[in-house]
């Protein structure tokens, strides 16, 4: 078992396998071939990350530390058949529902303006909009969706409309097909994207969805960069009609001369919706849960496909 976590460090992990740390050092723990499950390592280049999947002839499980998993399914093609691929729904629930509300209010609160103002002693008052009474579109109703909308609950929106792939109900209202965007989208004040990275979903903020929001509208992006195509949104932050908050873009890093880091009302992070404190414990319970599952050949939670299945 390999795993990007001192074994020494996770406590409950099942006794018998042989644990392996690994974290994308140039050298092997030990031989690929006999790696049954493979962690991978957490914010490494997805290169890195896919190399030794080539010799892992063996593997059973790769188990991803991140909600997305595009940053693997170029090495898919290299395991056997049969290989289980695992997400970490469940790990950054609570990192990027908090930093997607942070965004948020400083991008309509004007944080940034007022941190600058700070750094040259200016008192910079004004009027500026609030969250509540705001019409909110979630465009990715995964886990993640979900625990956003869960801490947009006290700020007193006006509406949230939820968009996924697939049309379906929930406690919380109904989740529209991605075919209802078009009508959806210059409804919403804040439109939050959290889907996957796919085919279908790469480009998905384009000219034409831009387009359709609403003037004032923010485009917030917790998903991942290539979801917006830059370009089209570089327009529309030039005219100054809508706004956006990134915490990942495209390219990504962004180079120090990109254009996107002075368009006008922009608010980049750099990709840290995952990253925090709250992480660690949570993938260290996911990775024993798994584990342990594994072990006593339970089924296993967030598995996402299985190469050789007509889904791959």
């Amino acid at each position: 078992m390999w795993l990007p976590i001192p074994p020494d460090e996770i406590e409950g992990l099942p006794e018998g396998p042989d644990y392996r740390f690994w974290n994308g050092e140039a050298d092997f723990p030990a031989d690929p071939a006999d790696c049954a499950f493979y962690v991978v390592p957490y914010m490494k280049p997805s290169p890195l990350c896919v190399r030794p999947l080539g010799r892992m002839n063996n593997v059973r499980v790769v188990q991803t530390l991140s909600a997305g998993i595009d940053h693997v399914e170029p090495g898919l093609a290299q395991l056997p058949s049969g290989v289980r691929l695992c997400n970490a729904r469940g790990v950054h629930e609570a990192s990027t529902g908090e930093l997607t509300l942070a965004l948020i209010l400083a991008s309509l609160r004007g944080i940034p303006d007022f941190v600058r103002a700070q750094d040259r002693g200016e008192w910079l008052g004004g009027f500026r909009p609030a969250l509540a009474d705001k019409n909110v579109l979630i465009v990715g109703y995964g886990s993640i969706g979900e625990a956003i909308e869960d801490r947009l609950v006290p700020f007193e929106v006006a509406r949230v409309a939820r968009v996924a792939r697939s049309e379906r109900t929930t406690a919380r209202g109904p989740v529209h097909p991605l075919t209802e965007l078009p009508a959806l989208l210059p409804e919403a004040d804040v439109v939050i994207l959290s889907t996957p990275l796919t085919e279908t979903t790469r480009g998905l903020a384009g000219a034409d969805f831009l387009s359709r929001m609403k003037d004032g509208a923010l485009l917030v992006n917790v998903a991942r960069g290539p979801v917006v195509d830059t370009k089209a949104l570089l327009a529309e932050l030039e005219t100054g009609r809508i706004t956006a908050a990134l915490d990942v873009t495209d390219p990504e890093p962004l180079a120090r001369e990109h254009p996107l880091w002075r368009a006008p009302g922009v608010l980049i992070s750099p990709h840290v919706g995952g990253p925090t404190s709250a992480f660690l414990p949570r993938a260290k319970r996911l990775l024993v849960d798994q584990l342990n599952r594994f072990v006593n050949r339970e089924p296993l939670r967030n598995v996402i496909l299985t190469t050789g299945a007509s889904t791959v």
